[in-house]
């Protein structure tokens, strides 16, 4: 498979006419693997969940930390501020608590203060 996407990039870069080029592709997993880290460290932690159920909310709880890490957000100061706001905030606005948008709110918050 990936020797078939190695020939059509080098067979349709050819076919244009333009010169041959050194394709170079990092064959590691590292930054996979590190990513991974934390969950490979806590999997024993994850059978004493409880129940189910609270293996459930633990998966929850960590693809939010994930996705807060994965914009850029404190997952701590997002969840927080959420967790502080959510009970008054309307539900039509919910999507203005997601971490790509609320990054942005608290840092126009901020120019603003």
């Amino acid at each position: 498979m990936f020797a078939a996407l190695l020939d059509y990039a080098t067979a349709s870069h050819a076919a244009e006419g333009g010169p041959r080029r050194r394709i170079t592709i990092c064959l590691t997993n590292n930054a996979a693997e590190r990513a991974l880290r934390g969950i490979a460290l806590g999997r024993k932690s994850w059978l004493f969940a409880g129940s189910d159920r609270g293996g459930q909310r633990a998966a929850v709880l960590y693809s939010l930390i994930v996705t807060a890490k994965m914009n850029d957000v404190d997952p701590q100061a997002w969840l927080a501020d959420v967790l502080a706001r959510i009970a008054e905030h309307p539900a039509k606005r919910i999507d203005e608590l997601l971490p790509w948008n609320w990054r942005r709110h608290n840092e126009n918050a901020t120019e603003a203060a």
